[in-house]
């Protein structure tokens, strides 16, 4: 059994690493304030070659092993957690465009991903309908040979930026079998947005998009009628495995920050590193993070080695951004009061990671998917 990286992955690692601190941390903080997301992000990670990670060479991405996403993720969480965003929705949305999309439509909209570093969404939750995404309401209308769009979608993350993205709507009967899955660009009259004022994550843009009849062409449909539903569920289970790296790199940084702290720090004559109610924290949270890690990267190596990896990476969803959560405000106590100041990190590290406890799947429903896995779906709650 071999834990360590290859060679080559470690070198992506760095090299990653060293992008991100030039080029992502120094906005971290100001684009929160701003609560914006920077016109030329999406450009700097498509020619970091991030977005188009998971994208086919042939298409003009990296076709890259999803340990290897798993490893962009992580160092561009430790830098800005916000710029994750970008990486998981474009490596959701290759993913459910290579399971179930045409050759052109993958050379369509893949292709603007990975070399244009075009913002997609995914269009999923909808007012009364989030954990319950198979009883959703948005519905589509057969109009000649396309459809029209009807309904809103909300809490979509970078839905005030995204040009396209994979709408999910109700073509046929009720529950899963009756959603299908389009393609559709995000503009003109039958479309509008309306920002979230959120607690963290602030430069994602959360907004709802309302459809007015929006026109969608034929070939817009992913797959086939009644799909849709059942193919992005197996797409959320790769990138749940990306979200908890992306909040275990934000928890990493936190953490180190703690570390540095404790040791410089001195109180009673002695660093505050030398007493254990500081120390035994910060070992026990190392190690909890170690183990998340590498369920994640468990999860990740799984997937690329066409094993089912549903389990672990609803075990990572779950767990890694509770455990961010845990580990980030016990570096902020570790700082006392001035953890608690507006230009310590660790408050907006705080809000963020909170919001992937809700986004992308509840604790919950995770918890749920893991049960029907160890139990057997007859017996799950």
């Amino acid at each position: 059994m071999d834990f360590s990286f290859t060679p080559e992955e470690e070198q992506f690692r760095k090299e990653v690493r060293a992008f991100a601190e030039r080029n992502l941390a120094p906005h971290y903080a100001a684009d929160d304030r701003a609560a914006r997301m920077r016109p030329e992000l999406p450009a700097q990670l498509a020619a970091m070659g991030l977005t188009g990670l998971r994208v086919p060479e042939e298409l003009g991405g990296q076709g890259a092993s999803a340990v290897t996403a798993g490893l962009a993720t992580e160092e561009v969480g430790r830098a800005n957690f916000s710029a994750c965003y970008l990486i998981v929705n474009s490596a959701l949305v290759a993913e459910i465009l290579l399971s179930v999309g045409t050759a052109a439509q993958q050379e369509r909209w893949l292709r603007l991903i990975a070399e244009e570093g075009s913002v997609p969404a995914v269009l999923l939750t909808e007012p009364e309908h989030g954990s319950d995404a198979a009883s959703l309401t948005v519905r589509a209308e057969r109009d000649g040979a396309g459809w029209k769009l009807y309904g809103e979608k909300t809490s979509v993350s970078l839905g005030m930026y995204a040009t396209w993205g994979v709408v999910f709507a109700r073509t046929g009967g009720p529950g899963p079998h009756g959603v299908s899955a389009f393609a559709v660009e995000l503009d003109g009259g039958h479309v509008s947005r309306s920002p979230f004022d959120d607690l963290g994550n602030r430069s994602v843009g959360r907004a709802s998009v309302y459809f007015d009849g929006l026109p969608v062409p034929g070939d817009g449909l992913l797959g086939s009628e009644g799909q849709g539903f059942t193919e992005v569920m197996r797409g959320f289970d790769y990138s749940r495995a990306l979200i908890g790296l992306a909040c275990l790199g934000t928890a990493s940084a936190a953490l180190d920050d703690a570390l540095a702290y404790a040791r410089q720090r001195t109180a009673f004559g002695a660093p505050i590193g030398s007493f254990q109610g500081v120390a035994f924290p910060l070992a026990e949270y190392a190690t909890y993070l170690k183990a998340a890690r590498h369920l994640c990267y468990e999860a990740l190596w799984r997937k690329d080695s066409h094993l089912d990896h549903t389990a672990e990476a609803n075990m990572a969803k779950w767990w890694a951004p509770r455990l961010s959560m845990e580990i980030v405000h016990q570096a902020l106590l570790t700082f006392g009061h001035a953890g608690y100041a507006a230009e310590n990190p660790q408050g907006q590290r705080l809000r963020d990671v909170i919001g992937l406890e809700i986004g992308d799947g509840t604790a919950q429903i995770a918890k749920l998917v893991v049960a029907r896995k160890l139990l057997g779906r007859a017996f799950a709650p």
